[in-house]
């Protein structure tokens, strides 16, 4: 096999695939019966009349004579310059995932001499945008983003930064990074287009929410609301996160005021997210004989995937004030509580917290197995995406219901903690 590739690399494919064929004890006609090109179009290539040879045309030839794919697409990169040709070696390397040949490709598309550069790098974005395999558009993103940018083409670097963004920010073992990766694109906006730039603001204020980088999550969203004149659900969604965020760090009158412009929106979640919204701001000021109630009155009629929000809520304010018959009541209709789908790191802290909750009732009812377990299932959930500030808060209550009830840790304890730790630590070796 290597002597093909070698040969394939000093003389021309037609001597290769005649030195191939005679070797294989293959007639022409044969080898055209078994590639499904004439016999004609072979003995031409063969015979040199045919110099340049269209992919298309090689590539079930070599199929039936077992020449390695990389080594003829390699062959035609180092002559070829023709975009329209390039352009079929680039897409029949994207259906074969072959990040290697692919890169080579893109970058000989780029440097064709037929094309303005700005057009070829237009034409490889937008064909890159209509891939579906995830890594191979991060690949082909990485080509632009690096040609972009060694060629000072910010526009194009902006919208490789861009599209990168959206793909990473995905990955919710990564929410950190790609935040960090996202913050570069704040340089470039002027370079987006007035769409991308308000997609980018509400993505960014989104993931900032994600990762309690409050302060940053209601720049982005005022950014982003300050460009966007139109009504749709992202706008709707960020300027809840933005809310959220002003009452995670207790600004509740600014809350209460974009509330009112926000329910303005007509989108289903909007209602019943800002009436919750309005209960959890009572139970902030810890006003709770008009938090609970209002409370209350949510749970009756949220809708059932955000109903462990409520829940939380409530937990919360029972456990403060020791009402653990109520935390009993709310705990006995679980069964309604988790039954959403945990697909978005807003959703994984919150069946962390519910079973943090849990634990601590568990604990305080003396069911300490059952407590360990709980905290188990919230640690794990916290993990899922990265939370280490809840981590440690969560290690930091089993640790101190011990010490304060003067117990000992028992061995099975102990067990049940590593076997998490060591969960959490395999998460964390396959970021």
């Amino acid at each position: 096999m290597e002597d093909r590739a070698d040969n394939i690399l000093y003389t021309t494919i037609g001597e290769v695939i005649r030195r191939l064929r005679e070797k294989a004890n293959l007639t022409l006609t044969q080898l055209a019966h078994l590639s499904g090109i004439s016999k004609a179009a072979i003995s031409k290539i063969e015979n040199g009349e045919t110099k340049r040879p269209e992919f298309r045309t090689i590539k079930p030839i070599a199929e039936v004579l077992d020449i390695p794919h990389e080594q003829i697409v390699e062959s035609y990169i180092e002559v070829e310059q023709r975009i329209d040709v390039l352009q079929e070696l680039l897409l029949d390397a994207i259906k074969l995932s072959n990040k290697s040949l692919l890169s080579k490709i893109a970058l000989r598309f780029l440097q064709s001499p037929y094309e303005e550069s700005y057009t070829l790098i237009e034409r490889l974005y937008q064909l890159t945008n209509e891939v579906r395999d995830g890594e191979i558009r991060l690949s082909l993103y990485d080509l632009i983003i690096k040609y972009a940018r060694e060629r000072g083409m910010q526009r194009f670097l902006a919208k490789g930064l861009l599209q990168k963004y959206l793909i990473e920010r995905l990955d919710l073992k990564k929410l950190e990074d790609s935040y960090r990766a996202g913050e570069e694109i704040l340089h470039y906006t002027d370079f987006l287009s007035r769409e991308e730039k308000i997609t980018f603001y509400f993505r960014m204020g989104l993931h900032a929410h994600n990762i309690k980088r409050y302060k940053e999550c209601i720049e982005l969203c005022m950014a982003g609301l300050a460009e966007d004149t139109a009504i749709n659900e992202l706008k709707a969604r960020a300027h809840l996160a933005m809310i959220n965020s002003l009452l995670l760090i207790g600004q509740y009158d600014e809350v209460e005021r974009q509330l009112k412009v926000y329910e303005t929106y007509r989108f289903g979640f909007v209602e019943e997210s800002a009436k919750l919204t309005r209960a959890i701001v009572k139970a902030k000021k810890r006003e709770y004989d008009r938090a609970v109630p209002m409370l209350r009155a949510c749970l009756d009629d949220i809708s059932e995937h955000s109903r462990i929000h409520v829940v939380n809520e409530l937990l919360s304010i029972y456990l403060e004030i020791g009402d653990l018959e109520s935390v009993s009541s709310l705990l006995h209709t679980e069964d309604r509580v988790l039954n959403f789908d945990v697909n978005t790191p807003y959703k994984h802290a919150s069946l962390g917290a519910y079973y943090r909750y849990k634990g601590a009732y568990q604990f305080r009812a003396g069911m300490f197995e059952e407590g360990m377990k709980s905290y188990q299932t919230s640690l794990l959930a916290y993990g899922e995406i990265s939370a280490h500030q809840e981590i440690t808060e969560c290690m930091n209550d089993i640790l101190s219901f011990y010490t304060t009830h003067g117990k000992s840790i028992d061995f099975y304890s102990v067990q049940q903690l590593k076997e998490v730790y060591n969960k959490l630590m395999k998460k964390k070796e396959k970021k």
